[in-house]
């Protein structure tokens, strides 16, 4: 496991929320496993992002690397995590769903600062060489 969990027992991991990056993939049909609104959801999500998403959101979470969505094996990487404490109280007030999860995350992703520096280079790029030709046929 590669991100550790905060201050919490990671003995019960197996009971906390899985959260596959799948679920709030804009680019992935609701059959191929998106949870959430197409327009409410981010492109291409990673398990980091998400992760640092929930520590930012105060959640308890960690990353498994290893771990594959079943209906997608190549897309490996998933992330834990824990809504609410033992005696039953949320960790997150505003948080007390999945589905709120996904929609919170789902927000934030798209304003991360890893996202946020690889989009700059990208659009100024964009403008590549055109080709100008007059195109068509050739008499023979």
């Amino acid at each position: 496991m590669e991100g550790k969990p905060m201050d919490v027992d990671v003995q019960n991991i197996k009971k906390w929320v899985v959260f596959y990056p799948i679920y709030i993939n804009s680019k992935k049909t609701l059959a191929e496993g998106r949870r959430i609104n197409a327009s409410k959801a981010c492109e291409n999500p990673t398990c980091t992002e998400i992760y640092d998403c929930c520590t930012h959101l105060k959640l308890p979470c960690a990353i498994e690397s290893e771990k594959a969505y079943p209906r997608d094996f190549m897309q490996r990487g998933r992330v834990r995590v824990l809504l609410k404490r033992e005696d039953g109280s949320l960790y997150n007030p505003t948080i007390s769903s999945r589905k709120q999860l996904m929609l919170q995350v789902a927000e934030l992703v798209p304003r991360h600062p890893g996202r946020t520096k690889k989009q700059e280079p990208a659009s100024s790029s964009a403008t590549g060489p055109s080709k100008s030709g007059k195109g068509g046929k050739k008499k023979r």
